[in-house]
């Protein structure tokens, strides 16, 4: 039996949830409408489960009349269809530095919730209030994982990497002013970063900071499936 689908303009990667423990993602940015409907109903399919992203509403429109079951956030501009059959120990915390961030917020928090992660938000805590962020210090130290988005100068994933003793995942977002250079700033200043334990994924990648997370958990509920209690 074969690994893949061929569709001819895409070869439909059928085996990737048994290999990784996820299925293929589609990326919908530069797709048409067809392309996107063949190769969601090839994974549906296989897995009974879906999701789509970077998806403009108008294509979301059209995906949603042929998959009525299917779901779309405007925000995160995903398109989900099903979701995850088991949920993995522990807790993602999503914070943003500011409202602005929110479109990669959500497209972290909602791909780490579709790959069966529980997630908790916190917004708008960014360090020119640094109070902000203070005032949640225990819901912040109690989380398993932590994604940690920011624009401008990208100074939050440091601060939060001082306070905890997690994985922090750091996501620079390309909102600023001019010297931010569309989010260059704050990348080189996340991968600069003093706070150890920290790593860095692409500019506006909300996508694949939820990945490495529900990654992160999907070992950590291995370890508490084979061994009963973790170490």
């Amino acid at each position: 039996m074969s690994s893949f689908e061929d569709l001819g303009f895409s070869k439909v990667d059928i085996d990737r949830e048994r290999r990784t423990g996820f299925p293929e993602v589609i990326y919908g940015e530069g797709k048409t409408f067809e392309q996107i409907s063949q190769i969601m109903g090839k994974l549906i399919e296989s897995h009974g489960k879906v999701m789509v992203t970077r998806l403009s509403e108008e294509k979301a429109a059209l995906l949603l009349k042929k998959f009525p079951s299917a779901r779309y956030d405007a925000a995160s501009r995903i398109l989900l269809f099903g979701s995850a059959s088991h949920q993995y120990q522990g807790e993602v915390m999503v914070i943003c530095a500011g409202t602005s961030d929110l479109p990669v917020v959500e497209e972290a928090a909602i791909t780490a919730e579709w790959m069966g992660c529980k997630v908790k938000r916190l917004y708008d805590v960014g360090v020119a209030g640094i109070d902000r962020l203070l005032a949640y210090r225990e819901e912040i130290t109690n989380a398993s994982v932590l994604i940690v988005v920011a624009g401008m100068e990208g100074a939050l994933p440091s601060v939060v990497g001082g306070l905890v003793r997690r994985p922090v995942i750091a996501v620079p977002t390309s909102v600023g002013y001019g010297a931010h250079l569309q989010g260059l700033t704050p990348l080189l200043g996340m991968l600069t970063s003093c706070a150890s334990g920290m790593s860095v994924v692409n500019i506006d990648n909300g996508f694949g900071a939820a990945y490495q997370a529900a990654l992160i958990l999907q070992l950590v509920s291995e370890e508490v499936n084979h061994e009963g209690t973790l170490s």
